[in-house]
């Protein structure tokens, strides 16, 4: 109840017009940045705050967490009209998402993702409004060991749920840890398969690979193919938005499970990328239509979405009642709160109420303004498939290499970004997955580190890993995920034994 005081009296901090406008201002310029290739909610959090040091903390806040919320709603659009993710966790957007604007739904699934995002989002927050204190209590629970626990869970349940043969997931993504290994080794300093070069000191940045797997892979391959756009032109009208909108309450199942994923691993290190994976994995195993994921289905667009939007806010879950930045763009919103003056941790919610509640109030109104600004801009991104592909595609390819320079600013970048697109190209030629490179790739460096870590904590004993009821949980489920298809296939031989004294 004390909660729900807190949170009427924030929103009465969004009566300022000005927080109204920088709202507006801050979810136009996050659409903006989502559909770049490579930028990113955090990348455009760090650019544009030195903007924000004239506003009051509270006005910053918003606008600055608005951009974040702007990011997320845009980052489908360019995965769903181009195969090109606009951010990390689009990725399993285009699973379903670019194959339905192929058959000519782009209007459906990008109504659906949209929708799916706004719910996730809308529970997470929800989650953030009441459970903040619980939630705060339970991440203090996690060492080195739960985070490994929890990476190990997110490539089990990624090799049990594929619907590529076994082989080739594991080859993917074996060498999606191979390249998540090279440059510094965080663990001792030590230097590894760099080969002398000084551009591989950094390693190989998520983004860049990303742009080039899927954006220039793709591009390569339409090329081979012809120069146009696969499937019929999108038609899209507010018809197309309810007729989308009159499908989902049927998957609401799917709403639930994604946003329960999302919001557990925005609680733990997972975050938005394996939230998006996780989600649409477990809406394929337990969707009767899960055959037809990856040609097009609308719920292998929700799903994904939803369960990314959900862990959306996990950044701010440890940020405000601990002080620690749990993603890239809360560690840019933590420097703006040093930066006025504000100390993140237990005594804000007391000191700063105004501030909190604010902030949390507004995270509610810029999700449903947002939600309206990209449902009715729908017909502009639309269009882009209207214009010839012949025209469109160098567009799209300096897209990508600003993109790729935006990264870290280095022309390498780009060389390494077409590189990946031949990778992309060959991969799909030869019918290998790209998805489970890419998490490698992602999460490869940071599972290897927790892992590490719990070794040296037990002295390289593996019990470490069932040492207490969370952990032991969280690897079981795992191990559980990764032998599935021995297990549904032992059931499938089954089952046929034990219906002949039936017949």
């Amino acid at each position: 109840m004390e909660a729900l005081t807190s949170l009427i009296h924030g929103f009465g901090v969004l009566s300022d017009p000005m927080n109204i406008l920088y709202m507006f201002v801050g979810i136009g310029l996050g659409v903006l940045i989502g559909v770049l290739p490579g930028l990113g909610g955090a990348n455009g959090v760090a650019i544009l705050l030195p903007l924000t040091f004239s506003m009051s903390p509270t006005s910053a806040i918003i606008m600055l967490s608005s951009i974040y919320w702007g990011a997320l709603f845009g980052g489908a659009i360019t995965s769903i009209l181009f195969n090109i993710p606009g951010e990390p966790w689009s990725v399993a957007t285009t699973f379903d998402g670019y194959p339905m604007a192929q058959q000519g739904r782009a209007g459906e699934a990008l109504t659906a993702a949209f929708t799916g995002s706004f719910i996730g989002a809308f529970v997470a927050v929800l989650v953030l409004t009441f459970l903040a204190p619980l939630i705060a209590r339970f991440a203090l629970r996690f060492g080195p060991a739960e985070f490994f626990a929890v990476y190990l869970l997110t490539f089990c349940s990624f090799v049990g749920m594929g619907k590529e043969p076994a082989f080739k997931v594991l080859a993917a993504m074996t060498l999606g840890f191979a390249l998540a290994a090279v440059g510094i080794d965080t663990v001792t300093g030590q230097l590894r398969m760099t080969f002398g070069s000084v551009e591989l000191l950094r390693g190989f940045d998520f983004l860049v690979a990303v742009i080039g797997l899927f954006g220039v892979g793709e591009i390569l391959l339409t090329m081979e193919e012809g120069l146009a756009f696969k499937g019929t032109r999108a038609k899209i009208d507010p018809r197309v938005v309810l007729e989308t909108w009159k499908q989902l309450p049927r998957l609401w199942l799917t709403m639930i499970r994604s946003s329960a994923v999302g919001c557990w691993m925005g609680i733990t290190p997972g975050g938005a990328t394996p939230a998006s994976f996780m989600s649409y994995g477990l809406a394929k195993r337990f969707s009767k239509d899960g055959a037809k994921f990856g040609t097009g289905h609308i719920e292998g667009v929700v799903a994904p979405e939803t369960g990314a939007h959900a862990a959306g806010t996990r950044g701010l879950l440890p940020m405000l009642p601990l002080g620690i930045p749990g993603s890239p763009t809360a560690a840019g919103l933590l420097g703006g709160l040093l930066i006025w003056g504000l100390q993140p941790g237990p005594l804000l919610f007391v000191e700063q109420k105004d501030f909190v509640w604010g902030l949390i109030a507004s995270i509610y109104v810029s999700n449903v303004a947002g939600l309206i600004v990209v449902l009715t801009t729908v017909p502009l991104f639309a269009a882009i498939l209207r214009i010839p592909f012949s025209i469109i595609a160098p567009i799209i390819l300096v897209i990508c290499a600003v993109g790729a320079y935006t990264v870290h600013n280095a022309y390498g970048d780009i060389l390494l970004m077409l590189i990946f697109g031949v990778i992309g190209y060959v991969f799909k030629k030869l019918s290998y997955p790209l998805a489970p490179l890419v998490l490698a790739l992602v999460l490869g460096d940071m599972a290897e580190s927790s892992f590490r870590q719990a070794m040296l904590l037990s002295q390289g004993s593996l019990s470490i890993f069932w040492s207490n009821p969370l952990v032991g949980s969280i690897v079981a489920l795992a191990l559980v995920m990764l032998i599935w298809p021995v297990i549904s296939a032992l059931k499938g031989r089954m089952a046929p034994q034990g219906a002949l004294p039936a017949a």
